[in-house]
């Protein structure tokens, strides 16, 4: 079947408009018609639009007003040069008019076409405002003209550009956009400015965020893929967004001097906490990772993942010290991150031995074998459930920090690094409650007025990283996570972002174990350090020969919860129904 290459069309248009403005020009200045010189004229633009200008290829659907003026300007050139071959001395004001009929002409039919055939193939049926009249902005009010949307406003902070226009669309301030609003709602708002902080965005979102059905954000600076259209690379914005803190004091020279050509084992590597960390490794330049895991999947999906370094996996069991003692003494790592652990609360609770066994054996294995073949550094992962602990995972948690800070010596510093629920984690409440949402259900709450601290994964490990490079031996360092936040508005917000109807919010009652808050301090003994988003807690005396004798006991014994009691004398357990 014939196809007609609309590039045959360009090219007749320009023939048409070089013979019919040539023309108009010839009669407006009442110069007598010379075939011979005209034709030559026209065979010399035909050539400089085929070898020079590709005009016959243009996308004129695609074309922005930098390809107009670009255009204008070589044709200016190129005329001003060959036209008085041809002419002689002629008149500037009929080279004048020359070039002003073709380039009004062939500009104006390619602005008729994208401002208006172009714009008519799709119907505009939702609204979209545009926060940030930068590059980024112009380029997506350009793209959204072939899109549903149709862009109402553009708002920037800049006052200099306040209440002016970019393509007839006006620059607003917030104030005057929420003006402009009143008590209607647009389709979205689109956040192009991808150097703002999350801080900045969270802002912006609080501001306005009743005034749209969805906000959208550009990805970052360092993350926007070249040659894509910004359009689809928009994601709509998330809890995580909004909850993120960036650390400021963040040292990642640091961390750098702590990494660099290091050799890495990284135990629980395939969990949330572990592959994160290996990422940073990663990015930190360490010589080589030891993945150390004992979930199959786990341990091959991270390290399919990590393409940058050289990576060993090993599928292990950090109960088995036997193993355990085999992997050390053939990749003889330079510093330890201890990530494996039982972390589930109510799972714990059904199986008090399995958790006791993993969390407490594995992490003193974990210990006691890094000590055994020089490990420079070994920092545990802790949580703030380790504080005044209600449940048994909690409990096995502060003894893990009781033996790393006790343990310390022998040529080997051990940290631990204690902080909250990290956003996104397997197992943890945001995961769960997208789940709920995706699937039409109510989202299920504990307690109306149960709170938790959170961060984003990859600023925990960084700071977990961080805290690793300054300790000394026998720390538990403590990040800082903020203010806590209430469950249930964390649930709210979720189903405010997902735009779904008829999703209520249900109380289920406390899981056993779980208490209404978390604490990072035991006492208001705390010691600052040269960063303010990491503090040191006071430490606790457990002398490690009896330590190591109550663990012995804590596996034998019939009531274990009775001997954790004795080990950790501030717990209290919640037997929550």
């Amino acid at each position: 079947m014939f196809h007609f290459d609309k590039r045959i069309l360009n090219f007749l248009v320009i023939i048409l408009l070089t013979c019919i403005t040539f023309w108009w020009t010839f009669f407006i200045f009442h110069i007598p018609f010379d075939f011979n010189v005209t034709m030559s004229v026209i065979a010399i633009r035909i050539i400089a639009s085929l070898l020079i200008f590709s005009d016959y290829s243009l996308s004129w659907s695609k074309a922005s007003q930098k390809t107009f003026i670009i255009k204008s300007v070589v044709y200016i050139s190129a005329f001003l040069v060959y036209l008085p071959i041809f002419y002689g001395e002629v008149r500037f004001s009929f080279l004048a008019s020359e070039l002003f009929l073709y380039l009004f002409s062939i500009n104006f039919i390619m602005y008729f076409y994208y401002y208006y055939i172009n714009k008519s193939r799709t119907e505009k049926t939702k609204s979209v405002v545009i926060y940030g009249a930068g590059k980024a902005g112009v380029k997506l009010e350009a793209e959204f003209t072939q899109t549903e949307f149709k862009v109402k406003y553009f708002v920037d902070d800049d006052k200099i550009i306040q209440n002016r226009s970019i393509d007839s669309i006006q620059v607003l301030s917030k104030e005057k956009l929420k003006d402009k609003i009143g008590n209607n709602k647009f389709d979205l708002l689109v956040i192009a400015m991808p150097s703002a902080s999350k801080s900045r965005v969270k802002e912006i979102y609080n501001e306005l965020g009743d005034h749209f059905n969805d906000i959208q954000v550009l990805p970052s600076l360092d993350e926007i893929l070249e040659g894509k259209d910004f359009t689809t690379q928009l994601k709509s914005i998330s809890v995580e967004d909004l909850l993120a803190r960036h650390p400021q004091d963040l040292d990642k020279e640091k961390i750098s001097e702590f990494i660099k050509n290091k050799t890495v084992l990284v135990t629980g590597a395939g969990g949330s906490i572990g592959s994160e960390i290996c990422r940073q490794c990663e990015k930190f330049g360490a010589k080589q990772l030891i993945l150390l895991d004992n979930s199959e999947y786990n341990l091959y999906a991270i390290e399919q993942e990590l393409n940058e370094i050289e990576t060993i996996p090993i599928m292990q069991n950090i109960v088995d010290r036997d193993f355990l003692d085999k992997t050390f003494k053939t990749y003889t790592p330079n510093i330890v991150i201890h990530a494996a652990a039982y972390k589930h609360v109510p799972l714990v609770e059904s199986n008090i031995y399995e958790g006791i066994l993993n969390n407490v054996v594995g992490t003193k294995n974990v210990i006691d074998t890094a000590i055994k073949y020089g490990v420079e550094k070994f920092v545990m992962i802790s949580t703030d459930k380790a504080v005044r602990p209600t449940n048994v995972m909690g409990t096995t948690k502060r003894i893990c920090e009781l033996y790393a800070q006790n343990s310390n010596g022998n040529g080997t510093d051990i940290v631990a690094v204690r902080f909250g629920n990290v956003l996104g984690s397997s197992g943890s409440v945001i995961p769960k409650f997208k789940s709920q949402i995706e699937s039409g259900q109510n989202i299920t709450v504990t307690h109306p007025d149960i709170t938790r601290y959170f961060m984003l994964i990859p600023e925990a490990c960084e700071l977990v990283l961080q805290a690793g490079a300054i300790g000394t031996g026998g720390e538990i360092f403590i990040l800082d996570m903020g203010e806590p936040i209430k469950i249930v508005d964390l649930a709210k917000k979720m189903i405010e972002l997902s735009g779904r109807e008829g999703i209520e919010i249900e109380f289920s009652g406390l899981r056993p174990g779980e208490k209404l808050y978390e604490e990072l301090l035991i006492d208001d003994s705390d010691t600052k350090t040269d960063y303010d988003s990491i503090t040191v807690a006071s430490p606790t005396k457990y002398y490690i020969d009896k330590l190591n004798q109550d663990i012995e006991e804590l596996l034998t014994c019939q009531d274990k919860l009775a001997k954790l009691k004795e080990i950790v004398p501030e717990f209290n357990h919640q037997r929550n129904k």
